[in-house]
């Protein structure tokens, strides 16, 4: 085949490229919601976390999520560990009196409740799924330890290789707040789901939730529903802020120690290469001198 009958091919080919294009590739999907980046006390390689902040958060986790989400990996007594919310022995012992756990079994082998203790874990808020499904239309509300972990969103290429670079570890409670104060539609602001979409009965419509969005957990707090004591703003953004940094510390509880532990070690291999490079001068310098 000639160069020119070769050359108008490839034109002509082209030409039905760009007057098909529009008709032959699929509709372009909705665009996902994704979690706006927050700035969070514990960013970075020197940050850590705000103590006041968990013990908001964890206020508003015992009085809203707590009558549905458990927090089973997580003990009495890490609520006093250094790092975290700094209770005292006195407020965690008096705090885990108020809870039921399961006691040992009696000569007869059952299993009664008794009063907790610090070293106790959280007890589950259901007995089993089953339960919970009964309790909750038929969703099992997830366990909160590790929620923090568990959750978050990825950027993708190249924006995965940044956030290694920026040590972005925040994706989980950036995910939490944003699911609650810009996930769910705004009734009265007249918002509705995308046209064509049907939302099952007993479920809500969430744009952060992954597709297709459909959450079994209806909008959980309100402006002024947790009341705070020092002065902090009641609102619906603050209440999702100071609880999503208390979850990002039960899924992480030793981030402060470990930041520290890896300045140490990163500055040890700073101080280790500079002496490894020198005393490689001061040996061959002798050989390259012959």
């Amino acid at each position: 085949m000639s160069k020119l009958n070769l050359s108008r091919l490839t034109t002509l080919a082209l030409g039905m490229a760009l007057a098909l294009g529009t008709a032959a590739l699929p509709a372009r999907a909705e665009e996902e919601a994704t979690p706006q980046r927050l700035s969070w006390s514990f960013w970075g390689p020197f940050g850590s976390y705000d103590q006041a902040q968990l013990q908001r958060g964890f206020k508003v986790y015992r009085e809203v999520c707590s009558a549905c989400h458990s927090l089973h990996r997580v003990a009495f007594r890490n609520l006093s560990d250094p790092g975290g919310p700094a209770f005292t022995e006195g407020q965690v012992k008096a705090l885990a009196a108020e809870y039921d756990v399961p006691g040992e079994p009696d000569d007869k082998g059952e299993v009664n409740p008794r009063k907790g203790r610090p070293a106790d874990y959280f007890p589950l808020v259901f007995a089993n799924d089953n339960a919970a499904r009964a309790a909750n239309n038929g969703a099992i509300p997830p366990d909160m330890s590790l929620l923090a972990k568990a959750r978050g969103e990825s950027p993708g290429f190249p924006g995965f290789i940044f956030d290694i670079f920026r040590q972005y570890q925040e994706g989980g409670p950036d995910y939490i707040h944003a699911l609650i104060t810009n996930g769910y539609l705004d009734e009265a602001k007249g918002e509705k789901p995308p046209e064509g979409v049907k939302v099952p009965d007993g479920a809500h419509y969430n744009k952060i939730f992954p597709a297709p969005h459909f959450i079994a957990m209806a909008k959980p707090i309100s402006d002024g529903q947790v009341e705070y004591t020092d002065g902090t703003p009641q609102t619906v953004d603050q209440y999702t802020r100071d609880v999503a940094a208390f979850l990002m510390w039960a899924a992480e509880p030793k981030l402060e120690e470990r930041k520290r532990t890896g300045f140490k070690v990163i500055l040890f291999l700073v101080v280790l290469s500079g002496l490894l490079y020198f005393t490689k001068k001061r040996v061959w310098s002798a050989v390259g001198a012959h």
